[in-house]
């Protein structure tokens, strides 16, 4: 793989762009576009490890090889034939294709599946297995495990629109979101990338206190002791981009070994998640210990009502409650919203709370001045990043009852 730069796109979810550019921003690289749904920068290979391996809030990150006119399947056959396949595919590499086309001629995705992947074959001999066109992998259920880049193909993504055609490589493998620590989920998962973009739209930088008070299988309270000790995200799994032609096995050591370096021996605040559920809180800790941040978290039983501050605050309160299609019960909820609000109210003064939102009248039941940060999905519906200050502390009289 040759030194020079590449064209980059990192993709999000849509809304968390801006907040994947100002982690590239403080990696020190230079950013071109940002989009709804990505950062465009040119880097180098050891740049694209990087941020593989650092980006909090992104989904992948792809390498444009080819951008054409191609309004017949010959046009998209001599130009498919002319991209360098050979830097980013072995001969004995297994590849494949996810195609999406809009408003243009070539709309048949399984025919410019068929094209490119002949084009991949001539020049490789990889062996291109059935993809999913047009599937829209950001969209889909957060996933248990992952992360083993040896485990997956190398994957394209063609995109024709307009009659143009763009094919990049994608560097990442797995989706970023997959850390590999998450083998235990709850009933309503958080993907890592959504958990870690509300945290940084609340400013958090691990210097302040931490609390979930509906933690559920923890992945809040892990991704804010990953920033807390400075843990690069990706570091206990591998990437696309370390399996292609040429790749600098010792400049990828070395910066693996700077993440390394770079990492706090424990988290200088205390973060803590809370949860009634049982079954909740032994997912949060198995998680956790896989995580490596297991002496960092204390999570407790408990319910909302009896959470109250750990010392060294104020800090952030963030939090996933539950909203929409994950519960049915619509009094229970307002009731839970309105205790998450007399609880931070009465026992956490001039802290800052940070939650995902998806319904207005349930938030209003907070009582608290809410700032809208980002607007994305989860799990198929439309969330905003939400971000409010307590005031001082309420006179208690509505913080009866266990949520």
């Amino acid at each position: 793989m040759r030194a020079d730069l590449l064209d980059t796109f990192v993709v999000t979810a849509p809304g968390l762009s801006p907040l994947a550019a100002a982690e590239l921003r403080a990696m020190g690289l230079t950013l071109g576009r940002v989009e709804e749904a990505g950062v465009s920068l040119r880097t180098d290979v050891a740049g694209l490890l990087r941020a593989n391996l650092w980006l909090r809030t992104a989904s992948r990150v792809t390498v444009r090889l080819g951008s054409f006119r191609a309004e017949k399947f010959h046009e998209l056959e001599r130009r498919a034939r002319a991209i360098e396949w050979a830097r980013v595919v072995g001969n004995a590499a297994t590849v494949r294709l996810r195609v999406t086309c809009r408003k243009s001629r070539l709309i048949h995705s399984g025919a410019v599946a068929q094209r490119v992947g002949d084009a991949i074959r001539r020049a490789t001999g990889a062996r291109v297995v059935s993809g999913a066109a047009g599937a829209d992998e950001e969209e889909a259920p957060p996933a248990a495990g992952g992360g083993a880049a040896g485990d997956s193909p190398q994957l394209f993504v063609v995109r024709i629109e307009h009659d143009r055609c763009t094919i990049s490589a994608d560097s990442s493998g797995e989706l970023l979101h997959r850390r590999g620590y998450r083998q235990a989920v709850g009933k309503a998962p958080l993907r890592e990338t959504l958990a870690a973009g509300l945290l940084l739209a609340a400013g958090y930088d691990g210097s302040t206190p931490l609390v979930d008070p509906l933690c559920g299988s923890g992945t809040i309270a892990i991704e804010g002791a990953l920033i807390a000790r400075r843990m690069a995200p990706g570091l206990a799994r591998t990437f696309s981009v370390e399996q292609w032609p040429g790749f600098d096995v010792t400049r990828a050591r070395s910066v693996r070994d700077e993440a390394r370096a770079a990492m706090r021996a424990q988290s200088p605040v205390a973060i803590a998640g809370v949860d009634r559920d049982a079954g909740a809180i032994a997912a949060a800790e198995a998680n956790a210990a896989r995580a490596g941040v297991a002496a960092d978290i204390a999570f407790a039983r408990q319910s909302l009502s009896a959470t109250r501050a750990p010392a060294g605050g104020p800090g952030l309160i963030a939090t996933n409650p539950p909203y929409g299609k994950r519960v049915g019960d619509s009094d229970a909820l307002r009731a839970l919203y309105a205790q998450l609000g007399a609880t931070a109210r009465a026992h956490f003064p001039g802290w800052t709370i940070a939650m995902v939102g998806a319904d207005r009248r349930l938030e209003g039941q907070l009582r608290l001045t809410l700032d809208e940060r980002a607007r994305t999905r989860n799990g198929g519906l439309p969330v905003r990043l939400l971000v409010a200050n307590v005031p001082g502390a309420d006179a208690g009289a509505r913080s009866d009852g266990a949520a």
